[in-house]
């Protein structure tokens, strides 16, 4: 079984920062894709930014403020989030597309994290 965890929501005042982290474990072969999309109330699910095959790609509203890592060795993923506004308040989550030690490609997604910027 593959399981992604996350850790590091909470809630900041606007123009603070917080990390974001995204642990997968279990029978990986390998991952192609990591990212993290996010859902405010009463709003689609987003994405917010993603990194694959080395490439890395960001929602225009978080472009210069949100950065994005993966630590391939500990199939983890980060997402640091400066200046952070209000509109960024919603539930981050974190999506891998893995294959499997059975050579078996699935995507999976993260439990989610509450983030709330509000002063």
């Amino acid at each position: 079984q593959v399981q992604l965890v996350e850790s590091g929501g909470g809630l900041v005042q606007p123009g603070g920062s917080l990390r974001l982290s995204c642990a997968a474990s279990g029978s990986i072969f390998s991952i192609t894709t990591m990212g993290w999309y996010r859902q405010a109330p009463g709003k689609q699910r987003e994405l917010v930014a993603q990194n694959s095959g080395g490439i890395t790609t960001y929602a225009d509203s978080v472009k210069g403020r949100f950065t994005i890592a993966r630590d391939n060795a500990k199939n983890t993923i980060y997402l640091q989030m400066n200046s952070l506004k209000p509109e960024d308040t919603a539930v981050y989550s974190c999506n891998a597309e893995i294959i499997n030690s059975a050579r078996s490609r699935s995507i999976y997604w993260g439990q989610g994290t509450q983030v709330t910027v509000s002063s």
